[in-house]
């Protein structure tokens, strides 16, 4: 499928398992072509290091940073969340009706409460930490706050839209929640998406963005077999309207150049009853990358291309 789809036809329904059977006909067929659609971007494919943005998997800083977002001074100096808990009325328009599930990873609050987010929870295929810290710039702008901003200008966007936006956590608790606890927020609302916001803790000279989205999973309290395809899509459509509104390229790391990456050992992922995926918006341990995620300019216009990408999603 290619990215830019100008064509947005009336709303589809809810979920259904067929969509999934439908979809997964073209799996193969779709990976080709996001690979030559994403190519004229400047993404290419290494090696690197590990990704260390999501969930359990997050590179923790050895210790609580000395502020929210201890950034260069300037025009671009990171906002702290406003916290503003209430989102507004969602109005008129074409999500009119639709359920955004945003998931702000981990909680600024996470490194005072190392203990409680150390325990493990099941993820249905085995047991992991209950969250993490988060990264972190290297002169200290945490994962957890920069989640929160450009999550706060995800829901304005989107409620701009008649959608209806809930959150996971808004900075409103001690710590958490955990993973397993992220998942049935997403299920309970019976969300017509989810997304869970990133920055990944990779090695200098890894840059870019990538679009995590579940495997197939069918073990112990884990099935993904409906939301695969749905998922898939959804990253599709994120991240080509990420590279549209940012101008940042697919993950020269991972992924080969699609700017996707399909996992099957993340607690989120694996629980999840509704479409859902993880969006690692750059590299907090890249200089260059660093500098993008501290703009709050940048970080709106991430927000943006989300928004559109969960839109044309929803529309079809």
């Amino acid at each position: 499928m290619p990215y830019d789809l100008s064509q947005q036809p009336s709303p589809r329904p809810r979920l259904l398992a067929s969509r999934a059977v439908a979809r997964g006909g073209a799996a193969l067929t779709v990976a080709v072509l996001t690979a030559v659609t994403l190519a004229g971007c400047g993404g290419s494919s290494g090696s690197g290091a590990a990704p260390g943005g999501p969930e359990e998997t997050g590179t923790a800083p050895s210790a609580a940073p000395s502020g929210a977002a201890p950034a260069p001074r300037g025009s671009d100096t990171p906002e702290t969340p406003s916290g503003d808990a209430k989102p507004a009325t969602p109005g008129r328009g074409p999500l009119a009706g639709r359920v955004v599930v945003i998931d702000p990873g981990h909680n600024p609050g996470n490194f005072r409460h190392a203990r409680e987010i150390n325990r493990h929870v099941d993820i249905g295929t085995n047991s992991k930490e209950c969250d993490t810290t988060g990264t972190a710039t290297n002169d200290g702008y945490t994962e957890a706050a920069f989640t929160l901003d450009v999550s706060h200008r995800l829901r304005t966007l989107l409620e701009k839209q008649g959608a209806t936006v809930r959150f996971t956590q808004d900075g409103d608790r001690p710590y958490g929640p955990c993973v397993d606890e992220r998942a049935r927020i997403g299920n309970a609302a019976g969300a017509d998406a989810v997304v869970s916001i990133h920055a990944d803790g990779s090695g200098s000279g890894n840059r870019g963005f990538h679009v995590i989205h579940p495997a197939l999973v069918k073990r112990g309290a884990a099935d993904t077999t409906e939301i695969v395809g749905p998922s898939r899509e959804l990253a599709e459509r994120i991240a080509g309207k990420f590279v549209q509104a940012t101008g940042s390229a697919p993950a020269n790391y991972i992924g080969g150049a699609t700017g996707l990456d399909e996992r099957g050992d993340l607690g989120g992922l694996n629980l999840s009853t509704v479409p859902k995926v993880f969006v690692e918006c750059g590299n907090m341990r890249d200089a260059k990358d660093a500098a993008l995620l501290r703009s709050s300019q940048w970080r709106q216009k991430a927000a943006q291309g989300i928004a559109e990408g969960i839109t044309t999603y929803l529309l079809g």
